[in-house]
């Protein structure tokens, strides 16, 4: 996902306009631009700038070339999780806002009860693992609130964080890696693996963490000595606010008063770029963006007939294309079944 505007603190140019500064700046390059219109756009856009042909002819003043990709990978083309996502990317193609009417069967499985939600992620986590699970959300308070029964019922961890914890990376961070390793960089939406941690600090601030983790997706890469920010875990907020992102700036800074090339060594400095993190087991939908689960627990939460518009069709779908192997629906009432 590629917004347009730039991060509050991180320069005042747009991943977008460098990306196609980048490119074009090369001899004969061209871009290739995918993605899917039904999925939720960036935050507080209607569209992906990325994906918005007449934006980039205007503003970029590109000749853009469109096709549409129909071959499905993710799901088997009987898959009924395919079927149901289908089925709601074709209500959101011709504005049908009105209750989706999904199929279940042993791969759609409809959950109305704590019990039965309990026993269902725990038959995940043993028969395909916690990073083949996951729970999406509609908001960081929901997420917050699975995360923490999880840790504590299922997972039995106790402390704040712990050895075995999953967490999610939720800002890219261009520090902790070595500019030869085969991931580059650690990025938004990577999960990592605590394998250990060996102090807590309070600094600046902010309450942070020594650990040793390792990248799920990179199991070649060297385990990592990192600081983790542990204020970010059970945080409302998608990561760092500006507001606290110029605080620990500021107090960082104080460290290096008086020398020279402050600012070089305020962005040098281990803690500035402490990872900033949040519990994997459940995550909001816009953070499941470009990534797959076997198993997928999607949880309606706090719902209203009048919540049913083009914005709830696309979180929905976009939350159904995550699963490849099974799909569970909790608390989904009666209106949203065939």
């Amino acid at each position: 996902m590629i917004p347009d505007n730039p991060e509050k603190g991180f320069g005042k140019r747009s991943l977008l306009d460098d990306l196609i500064e980048y490119v074009y700046d090369g001899y004969d390059c061209k871009l290739i631009l995918i993605g899917d219109t039904a999925q939720l756009p960036p935050i507080n856009l209607e569209i992906s700038p990325a994906l918005d042909e007449k934006s980039i002819e205007d503003y970029y003043k590109k000749q853009v070339i469109c096709k549409e990709l129909k071959q499905v990978v993710r799901q088997k083309k009987k898959s009924l999780i395919l079927k149901n996502a289908t089925d709601i990317r074709e209500q959101i193609t011709k504005t049908n806002y009105y209750y989706p009417k999904l199929a279940t069967n042993t791969e759609v499985i409809r959950l109305n009860n704590g019990e039965d939600l309990q026993d269902a992620l725990e038959s995940a986590y043993n028969n395909e693992g916690v990073n083949n699970t996951t729970v999406l959300c509609r908001s960081n308070r929901r997420a917050n609130l699975y995360n923490q029964q999880i840790r504590a019922k299922i997972r039995w961890q106790e402390n704040e964080i712990s050895t075995g914890d999953m967490l999610m990376v939720v800002r890219n961070n261009y520090y902790w890696l070595n500019n030869n390793s085969k991931a580059g960089f650690i990025a938004n939406g990577d999960i990592l693996e605590v394998l250990e941690i060996r102090e807590t600090i309070e600094r600046y601030g902010f309450r942070f963490a020594k650990a040793s983790v390792q990248m799920i997706d990179y199991p070649e890469e060297k385990v990592l000595d990192v600081i983790l920010l542990l204020d970010i875990l059970s945080s409302e907020n998608p990561a760092m606010t500006y507001e606290q992102y110029q605080q620990l700036y500021k107090e960082v800074g104080l460290d290096y008063k008086g020398e020279k090339e402050i600012k070089k060594r305020i962005k040098e400095d281990q803690f500035f770029n402490a990872l900033q993190i949040k519990f994997a087991y459940a995550i909001t939908c816009h953070k499941s963006q470009g990534g797959q689960w076997q198993n997928v627990f999607i949880d309606l939460g706090y719902f209203r007939e009048d919540m049913l518009d083009k914005s709830y069709l696309r979180w929905l779908y976009t939350a159904l294309t995550r699963s490849s192997k099974k799909l569970y629906l909790i608390n989904f009432n009666d209106n949203f079944f065939r």
